[in-house]
């Protein structure tokens, strides 16, 4: 090979390396972005969460509401959250290979499909509510039956509001622009606060929240439309690429039906071992949760994109570096965190919410729990760089057979743990499901990226 050649090989070579860590580092800013902007939205509704504590303490009032909010928020994740996943790769792939206009009306269509989504499974909520939260909160006597039942019918518009303003983000996301989706959910909290400021009831906390929604979801649409997508839904056909979307959407709803089912499950469990318990183990979650919220938005959300566009585009090659880079860094962050955080729980509970009629007994309780609860951290985060590369891979019957054995074993682990520990063995079962999921997606992307 003469010098012009080697001279070109090294030219190419320099041009790869230097192209894969600008991806990351575009990978890493959006990261930065997303999770600084999430950390405020967190700080804003941990700081209504303390106030809601020391107002409601662990009573039965807001047992109900949360019990309410649970199964209104599980059919969001399962009908907007698992389409986005579905929607957004397909969406760059048509983008980049058939430009914007095509990926445009992809969009519209597909907004369609979702809305005609979101308004069915509203309606059958309302019909079955009755019976489903007397499941949920089988533990409820009558009277807290109906206050959950009365709560749960303000919730429902939240179903369709914020399953529109979900994948309105998605696509926000996808055309790399991150700020508004990541910044937009703080006008939940906020209008919560308000409305409790105005009146300390579980009845205005709902309304408040049903009216931060609504506005959330006007910002995105707002801000949909500057950037030049129409959000309003046009039926342009089912094209190849509409059933594409469709053929990945099956399996992520069956996926997240069934991941989801484990915080019902966990939830209903909670419920049966007396009043109190599902307070106690929501109040244990919220930091865990703002952590996990945080940190899997901010990669999940700027790597899901990246991942797509260079798959779309062959780069196979390309996608390990990143993947590999990211595990990495998960790992190396996480560990030390959730050790520190470990330590320090008992004094995290009593700073945030002992007071009021919050008291030194719940505080002993909550942070045991919460100790449990902290141990999935590395194990959630790396579970969340598994699932998008899958998502990627359009390859979202994996996940689907992975949730079928999350929530067998999520059942298996809470009937055991919770004879030895109490409501603390929930906390802990959460962490043997994610360990178990990780193995086995793990195993799986293996074999799927070896084809």
């Amino acid at each position: 090979m003469g010098l012009v050649e080697r001279l070109a090989v090294f030219n190419t070579l320099t041009r790869l390396v230097w192209r894969q860590k600008s991806v990351n580092y575009s990978i890493f800013k959006a990261a930065v972005t997303i999770g600084s902007l999430t950390v405020v939205v967190k700080i804003v509704a941990t700081f209504k969460e303390i106030l809601v504590a020391n107002w409601f303490g662990t009573g039965d009032e807001i047992d109900a509401f949360l019990i309410a909010y649970l199964l209104a928020f599980f059919a969001v994740t399962i009908i907007a959250e698992s389409f986005n996943v579905a929607l957004v790769p397909t969406f760059i792939q048509v983008r980049e290979k058939k430009g914007l206009d095509a990926a445009k009306k992809l969009f519209s269509s597909a907004m369609l499909v979702a809305l005609i989504l979101l308004v069915i499974v509203s309606i059958l909520l309302v019909l079955t509510a009755r019976y489903t939260l007397s499941v949920l909160g089988s533990g409820f006597d009558a009277d807290k039956q109906k206050i959950t039942q009365d709560l749960f019918y303000m919730l429902v518009p939240i179903l369709t509001l914020r399953g529109l303003s979900s994948i309105w983000g998605a696509i926000l996301n996808a055309d790399e622009r991150f700020a508004l989706a990541a910044i937009s959910p703080l006008l939940v909290p906020f209008m919560t606060l308000l409305a409790l400021l105005l009146k300390k009831s579980v009845y205005m906390m709902t309304i408040g929240t049903v009216v931060g929604f609504a506005m959330e979801t006007l910002l995105l649409a707002l801000s949909l439309r500057r950037n030049g997508f129409s959000p309003r839904p046009i039926w342009n056909g089912l094209t190849p690429e509409l059933r594409q979307v469709m053929g990945q959407y099956g399996p992520m709803v069956a996926g997240a039906f069934l991941m989801s089912s484990t915080g019902l499950i966990d939830q209903s469990m909670a419920a049966a071992l007396g009043s109190g318990s599902v307070a106690s183990l929501s109040y244990a979650n919220r930091v865990v949760s703002l952590i996990l919220n945080v940190g899997s938005v901010a990669f999940g959300t700027a790597i899901l994109p990246h991942f797509s566009k260079m798959l779309a585009q062959g780069n196979l090659a390309g996608v390990k570096s990143t993947f590999r880079a990211y595990l990495g860094l998960i790992l190396v962050t996480s560990i030390p965190f959730m050790l520190f955080m470990i330590v320090f729980s008992e004094s995290i509970v009593r700073i945030l919410y002992e007071r009021g009629v919050f008291t030194s007994q719940d505080t002993k309780i909550v942070s045991e729990i919460q100790i449990f609860y902290l141990l999935q951290i590395p194990f959630y985060l790396t579970g969340i760089l598994i699932v998008r590369l899958i998502s990627s891979l359009k390859a979202n019957h994996i996940l689907m057979q992975g949730t079928v054995i999350n929530i067998l074993v999520n059942i298996g682990l809470n009937i055991l743990f919770i004879r030895w520990l109490g409501i603390a063995g929930i906390a802990l079962s959460t962490t043997g499901v994610y360990i178990i999921s990780v193995v086995f997606l793990s195993y799986r992307l293996w074999l799927r990226i070896k084809q």
